[in-house]
């Protein structure tokens, strides 16, 4: 089916970032299925249009975009165009996101700058694309993908989970900034499924990686709390959602 697909009365418009695999994917196909027009953004396009294409074979409504999260003009420019093409947004899902966790000791400074250019300040790049649109509207919804890492720290995790951290006080200082239309939601995962480990070049965590993963939960999991958050009521701000396997302690 097309992307001219008649779209439900509650249909949003949603901005999916790191939408290529993990949480992002997952998020793009579950709000797609439920009827919303999702825009994929990622640097790795061929891997959004596998995405985007597999979302409009099920009936869908999904369009693809090359996102850098750390390039702030190229974040605006992309809200900008969704605006153009579909008339406006409503969500930003900001999922992008780094985890190469090292010992401070380690001294692995552009690991470190790369999950702050990530984690930090490609957030505030999405926060500043859309609230101008949010406002012009009189709505919208910020959504942020946090981490159970700001909320705690471990050995290997200083720099990750003061990046998380932050990203709860962006999001939370959003929501309290904000006129009552435009909502802010963390999301905060434990262990799930996804490549963020792949990217740990760390001896030292790698190893203690493998054993805090075992029992990692489907990244739909995470899907269905986002899902959840959007759904609700305009007079309700669901504020953060903390969602871990069971096993996770």
């Amino acid at each position: 089916m097309s992307t001219e697909t008649t779209a439900p009365s509650t249909s949003k418009v949603v901005l999916v970032t790191g939408a290529s695999s993990g949480i992002g994917e997952a998020t793009a196909l579950r709000l797609a299925s439920e009827g919303h027009q999702v825009v994929l953004g990622a640097r790795r396009t061929a891997r959004l249009e596998a995405v985007a294409e597999r979302i409009r074979a099920d009936g869908g409504r999904a369009g693809a975009v090359r996102l850098d999260v750390t390039d702030a003009d190229g974040v605006r420019a992309a809200v900008d165009q969704i605006v153009t093409e579909h008339g406006r947004i409503d969500v930003i899902v900001n999922n992008a996101g780094v985890m190469p966790l090292s010992r401070l000791d380690a001294l692995l400074v552009d690991e470190w700058d790369r999950m702050i250019e990530v984690n930090v300040k490609g957030l505030l790049h999405g926060i500043a694309a859309v609230l101008p649109h949010f406002r012009r509207q009189g709505g919208g919804h910020v959504v942020t993908v946090a981490s159970v890492g700001a909320h705690e720290v471990v050995p290997t995790s200083a720099v990750y989970s003061a990046t998380k951290f932050a990203a709860w006080a962006i999001t939370e200082g959003l929501r309290l900034e904000s006129d009552p239309g435009i909502r802010a939601t963390t999301i905060t995962p434990g262990v799930v499924e996804s490549e963020l480990a792949e990217h740990i070049s760390d001896p030292e965590a790698q190893t203690a990686m493998k054993t805090y993963r075992r029992n990692a939960i489907p990244a739909d999991a995470i899907a269905r709390a986002i899902s959840f958050a959007l759904g609700q009521p305009a007079d309700v701000d669901v504020n953060e959602i903390i969602v871990r396997p069971a096993a996770q302690r």
